[in-house]
């Protein structure tokens, strides 16, 4: 499922655009969050992840358009060792986006 964002959304403004992914399978245990979270200070993007209790991993990102959408394509297969089942994304809420701080954060798990 590739990311598409809406038009009059934060692609076509110029501004950041933010997503919300749900990644589930095997995405515990195998340096997911880390790894994420490399990937995303490497393309400027500012966010969190954590590890859900039902095994999955969550994530907001926000910033370039088309830096979160080469991150959202990364997570579809994730790092040696993860088994991507599904991903879920969606446009973040506008309380999730405005919550975001500077700089990529692991959060403890919800």
């Amino acid at each position: 499922m590739t990311m598409r964002l809406p038009c009059g959304s934060s692609q076509a403004s110029g501004q950041p655009a933010a997503v919300h992914l749900s990644i589930h399978g095997l995405v515990q245990g195998v340096g997911f969050r880390d790894a994420l979270g490399l990937r995303a200070q490497e393309r400027g993007l500012d966010g969190w992840v954590r590890n859900r209790r039902d095994g999955s991993v969550e994530a907001v990102i926000q910033g370039d358009p088309q830096a979160v959408e080469a991150l959202v394509r990364w997570a579809r297969h994730g790092p040696p060792g993860a088994r991507v089942d599904r991903l879920d994304s969606r446009p973040a809420q506008a309380q999730e986006a405005a919550a975001i701080e500077p700089g990529f954060r692991r959060l403890p798990t919800a």
